[in-house]
């Protein structure tokens, strides 16, 4: 809530507006950071950014419940509220800043100092494990290589291969050699038609 001359307003209408900028920022950042992978894959990794708890848990981590304004006389979650509140920012940084100024504070302070993309990604579907059952399975073995690892503005890039019986098969890239590497085991389950 925000409170102004002891009179109090709903923050509800920004963070209708937060939500949807929020919502497209982190589809756009998904759909440059992983050129190739497809829709499905990109939906769920959205949202697993853009829910709820991870939103939660952004404001929490900013110290956003140290300035809100909310009826002490109702049962609350402080939790929830701080994932409202930081979509109402997002809202009124908007209307204040436009999309593209939000977008680049956005990309450059929310997603790099609270939300952990590569954690993220490996919470969605652990490739490398299911590749690693496959080949066993079949009495493969099974080898991740770095054929390349470059740095790029403070950040490190990592190029991966799978390789299956001394033979190459998906490649994956990332700023973690483990993204590379679960990259890399999809890409390899996708042409073994294995991806479901």
């Amino acid at each position: 809530m925000i409170s102004s001359e002891n009179k109090s307003e709903s923050n509800e209408r920004l963070e209708f507006l937060g939500d949807a900028i929020i919502d497209l920022i982190v589809a756009e950042y998904l759909y440059e950071l992983y050129p190739g992978d497809d829709e499905g894959y990109l939906t769920r990794l959205k949202s697993k950014i853009v829910n709820r708890k991870s939103l939660s848990l952004i404001g929490n981590k900013m110290g956003i419940r140290d300035y809100l304004t909310y009826n002490s006389d109702r049962t609350v979650n402080l939790n929830s509220l701080e994932g409202n509140a930081f979509e109402a920012l997002m809202g009124a940084m908007y209307l204040d800043a436009g999309y593209n100024r939000t977008k680049k504070s956005f990309r450059n302070h929310v997603i790099r100092k609270y939300a952990n993309i590569n954690r993220l990604i490996e919470e969605e579907v652990d490739f490398k494990s299911r590749l690693l059952i496959w080949c066993q399975r079949k009495h493969l073995l099974l080898e991740f290589i770095v054929v390349s690892e470059t740095r790029v503005n403070n950040e490190t890039f990592f190029v991966v291969i799978a390789v299956i019986n001394k033979k190459n098969y998906g490649q994956g890239k990332g700023t973690a050699k483990k993204v590379a590497e679960q990259k890399a085991a999809k890409e390899t389950l996708d042409l073994m038609g294995e991806t479901y």
